[in-house]
């Protein structure tokens, strides 16, 4: 009877996708074509095309308060700065910068889910996100926005005998051409054959060209950014996805000449640092927490939050990767020689760790193993993908490693993921129903809450699994006491896994964990626009 009715809501899904499609001016019979669906019945949830267009919806709303904002904006040299931020923000809430015109980066990372995932229904299951060309899914969980600019360019400290900065969950974002790793961050989605699809770079310039906000991006960058001679067909090659078997694995399929290729590829960079200037802005990494007022005197925490802290920077070993620059035995204001500590810490050191993750078999892209209609099959490997993290982009010397010195290293950092900041990361929306938004965390988004993520790192190593078949014993409750094998034991990170915390210190490291989340001191901006409901 489960299978049944999953089946059916498998069916309606694509039902209601045909429907919408046709009336966008799609054909049925290009409709019939055009959904790629490999996935067996349950792993789509049974909202996602209605919750698409919600999204969608919210993300229309935002991008027109953005242009009020630019047309309200009085242009000149002491606006310069909100000029680019706004720029930034306009890009970012605009989905003709996809490949289908109906995806735009924030579609992934809503500012009321502190700049991540803002569908409900998808967190809880499939935890990858749709992109342009539905259903293609990525792989893995989006990360969020907040504070990523503070991520430096990349560099491998031989001292440490680690990677920091970068962006990305496997820091391939390095910063070096831009030096600015979360500028190079904002152009790698839009070109994913997974996400937003475009098959060249210049077909985002082109479509910048077209955008309503053409004008403030020439005030900003200057008039040569777009003064560029388009090939007749450029409008039709930006209209079909990346990864398409047409163009045969040609990066670059909209024919420039040297010039022109050159400028684009500049006018693509200017995007990229104004998308950098806005996720740097108040606007979203904002600073403005309960705990930003506690460090400046002007509140105090409940006991159970300070509590909370002090397991955080003591027992629960949090602090060793989620750095707060304090000293657990000082008072908060003062390092260990009495001067002023970091007054705005980023509970990250910009390292990667692998830590036992198991493997989460709800992700869609483990069933993206045959072609879709544009010949392109997202993940041939099917389950036997592992995600190797940092390992896998180290591996990539014909890709996104810059650096064939740091190949060698790869067998090293395999499975490794850049720690997150802790900032945020229960930054939520408040649901009409009463009901709590739900959230994923880590890469692959196998935990659904923040006591999940606090137990998992107590306990991964205190409960058995199965050695044969790596799943929970009979007779354990997986993610309560047992925990399914990593997905990459070689590495896995030993500081974690047995810290022996109390239920109720787990509480209390979540309850401080929740004062990190921004909009306390002064509103969060456009973190009233979800209009969605929760299960």
């Amino acid at each position: 009877m489960r299978r049944t009715m999953l089946m059916l809501a498998s069916v309606v899904c694509l039902v209601v996708l045909g429907s919408v499609l046709i009336s966008r001016g799609i054909s049925a019979q290009d409709v019939a074509g055009a959904v790629y669906n490999p996935y067996p019945p349950g792993i789509l949830p049974p909202d996602l095309v209605p919750e698409i267009d919600r999204v969608n919806r919210e993300v229309k709303l935002i991008e027109s308060e953005a242009l009020a904002q630019w047309h309200a904006l009085p242009i000149n040299s002491g606006t310069a700065m909100r000029q680019v931020q706004i720029l930034g923000k306009l890009e970012l809430f605009d989905k003709n910068l996809s490949v289908n015109k109906n995806q735009a980066c924030s579609f992934c990372h809503m500012p009321y889910a502190g700049f991540s995932g803002p569908i409900p229904s998808v967190n809880l299951t499939t935890v990858a996100y749709p992109g342009s060309s539905h259903f293609r899914f990525g792989k893995r969980k989006p990360q969020s926005y907040t504070y990523s600019p503070f991520f430096p360019v990349l560099q491998y400290n031989k001292a440490q005998a680690n990677f920091y900065g970068g962006n990305f969950w496997d820091a391939r974002a390095t910063g070096f051409l831009l030096q600015s790793a979360d500028a190079e961050q904002a152009q790698d989605p839009l070109r994913d054959p997974l996400e937003m699809g475009m098959p060249d770079s210049a077909c985002i310039v082109r479509r910048l060209s077209l955008s309503a906000y053409r004008k403030l991006f020439e005030t900003v960058w200057g008039p040569q950014a777009f003064a560029i001679t388009w090939p007749a067909n450029v409008d039709q090659i930006c209209s079909t996805p990346a990864g398409a078997a047409v163009f045969g694995g040609n990066p670059n399929p909209v024919s420039l000449s040297p010039v022109d290729r050159g400028r684009s590829n500049a006018t693509f960079d200017q995007y990229a640092l104004s998308v950098a200037a806005y996720e740097g802005s108040p606007d979203v990494s904002a600073f403005s927490s309960k705990f930003d007022a506690f460090l400046a005197g002007k509140h105090t925490l409940t006991a159970n939050e300070m509590a909370g802290y002090n397991l955080f920077r003591g027992k629960g070993n949090c602090n060793s990767c989620h750095v707060d620059g304090r000293s657990t035995t000082l008072k908060p204001g003062q390092s260990d020689d009495g001067t002023a500590a970091d007054v705005a810490p980023k509970f990250t050191d910009t390292t990667s760790s692998n830590l036992g993750l198991p493997k989460n078999p709800a992700d869609p892209f483990y069933y993206e193993t045959t072609p879709d209609s544009f010949g392109f099959t997202p993940n041939p490997a099917g389950f036997a993908f592992t995600d190797l993290g940092v390992g896998l982009f180290l591996r990539n010397l014909s890709g996104t490693n810059p650096n064939s010195d740091w190949a060698p290293l790869a067998p090293a950092f395999d499975g490794f993921m850049q720690v997150a900041t802790a900032r945020n990361a229960d930054m939520r929306p408040k649901c009409p129903n009463g009901k709590s938004f739900p959230k994923a965390y880590m890469h692959n988004g196998y935990l659904k809450s923040l006591k999940e993520v606090v137990h998992f790192y107590n306990t991964r190593d205190v409960y058995p699994f199965d050695v044969e078949s790596g799943h929970c014993p009979a007779g354990t409750k997986e993610k309560v006491n047992c925990w399914p094998a990593p997905e990459v034991p070689q590495t896995k990170d030993m500081t974690i896994g047995k810290l022996g915390l109390t239920p109720t210190e787990e509480d209390q490291i979540v309850a401080f964990m929740k004062t990190l989340t921004d909009g306390f001191t002064t509103p969060y901006p456009d973190s009233n626009t979800f209009t969605g409901s929760c299960p």
